[in-house]
């Protein structure tokens, strides 16, 4: 563990900093990666897809055998590869079987397209509160939101460790309700010895570039239910042109897309299948470590890993007790990125953006919310999710853990400079 013997000066105050070059920039893509590029370009076969009912339309080989790889791998019936995970929620929503003013459960605490994604079907997003130690929804709050009208459930498995998928699933049974996973930050993360994701009646990753593997942009979609399978894949790839020949007599929702994903990104996707393993080994190790150098300080809360589940990391997410540490998360923020960690003071509450506060989306009279589909006035005053506006305005704070290619040294001085700036709290608070 890392020790400041004596108080030494901020270096947001104009002492020195104790990180003097920036960590490296994480890159999950390698040799393999390039090389199974280079053979589909060489293939002159970039994608496969058509957009009719032909064999080709489930994609060319690499993106079936991906998706194969993909199924094996997490456990499940079915996979489906989108071109971005914002692609795969809409198919989700639309795959489920939402209806126009149907009412959707969803977390405030999350990236936007967990919500928008449902009301690209014209259904009604309804936000319910976070847990305090985990970030994702509380089953209490969830249950709380269940109306008549309530047709199914957007769990997001925030910062890379899964909600609680039991009790989720049980309020679905007992209310006849569908559940999706938005598990964009946690594929590998564990649930009561199950992938998360998978225990939702379709659930999925993102592959987008930041994330722990990536093929610049894309997602996979996985499921063991064979209809919300074959739904996922007419929504992907032009469903209103492939139903008739294919012989669909359900047209709901049945308006396609081309979220198609191509032969060079399944191909690298298939060499990053591979290493997902290792890279959420070694993140695990790596904020075991931080949380070990963190231990002590006090006011600062650590991440919180509940004993039947496993995080992998996306973000490191810490919370601040302001009456302890007598400053204000801005100043602690200040202190830490002045000292060469760069933390982030808020995350997103998305009940509180524009659009739901004025419930303006598609056109400029309000609808689906002023329309005769929604039936009823759905709140999304501040105050309806208080666990994550008090996060959001006042104690989170985050390390995107998954931006760097960090090492144990590069830990130590994370470690060191926590310690320096929690040694310099009366320099704050001055």
């Amino acid at each position: 563990m890392n020790t400041v013997t004596h108080t030494e000066k901020l270096a947001l105050l104009g002492g020195p900093k104790t990180i003097q070059s920036e960590f490296k920039r994480y890159n999950s893509i390698g040799a393999e990666e390039a090389q199974a590029a280079i053979k589909v370009i060489e293939s002159g076969v970039l994608s496969q897809f058509l957009g009719s009912w032909h064999e080709d339309f489930y994609g060319g080989p690499k993106v079936r055998a991906f998706e194969r790889q993909c199924a094996e791998y997490f456990g499940v019936k079915h996979a489906i590869t989108v071109n971005s995970w914002t692609s795969g929620l809409i198919a989700a929503v639309g795959a489920i079987g939402i209806e126009p003013g149907d009412e959707v459960i969803v977390t405030p605490w999350t990236m936007s397209a967990t919500a928008t994604a449902i009301l690209h079907w014209n259904g009604i997003p309804v936000f319910a509160d976070i847990d305090s130690e985990t970030f994702n929804l509380d089953p209490r709050s969830v249950e709380a939101n269940i109306t008549p009208y309530t047709k199914a459930i957007v769990v997001a498995d925030i910062f890379g460790q899964s909600a609680d998928m039991d009790e989720i699933m049980a309020l679905a049974a007992k209310h006849g309700l569908k559940v999706i996973s938005d598990t964009a930050q946690s594929p590998g993360a564990i649930y009561k010895g199950q992938y998360a994701g998978t225990l939702a009646h379709v659930g999925g990753y993102s592959l987008n570039y930041h994330k722990h593997i990536h093929t610049g942009e894309g997602g996979i979609l996985v499921t063991n239910d064979d209809e919300i399978a074959e739904r996922l894949q007419l929504i992907r790839n032009h469903a209103e042109v492939v139903v008739g020949d294919k012989g669909v007599t359900d047209l709901s929702n049945m308006v396609g897309y081309n979220f198609r994903l191509g032969e060079i990104e399944c191909a690298i996707g298939i060499e990053q299948l591979k290493k997902l393993k290792g890279f959420v080994e070694s993140r695990q190790s790596l904020a075991e470590a931080l949380s070990d150098g963190l231990q002590g300080l006090e006011g600062l809360k650590t991440p919180i890993v509940r004993s039947d589940r496993t995080h992998v990391y996306y973000v490191y997410p810490m919370q601040l007790d302001l009456d302890l540490l007598g400053t204000t998360r801005d100043c602690i923020c200040d202190a830490l990125n002045a000292e060469g960690v760069s933390v982030s003071r808020w995350y997103q509450n998305i009940h509180l953006l524009p659009m739901y506060q004025r419930k303006i989306a598609y056109g400029s009279h309000g609808f689906p919310w002023a329309s005769d589909i929604c039936h009823r006035d759905v709140n999304y005053a501040k105050g309806i999710c208080p666990v994550a506006e008090t996060l959001n305005d006042t104690t989170y704070m985050g390390f995107g853990m998954c931006v760097y290619d960090l090492g144990f040294n590069d830990v130590a001085l994370i470690v060191k400079a926590f310690r320096k700036v929690w040694a310099g709290l009366d320099q704050l608070r001055g």
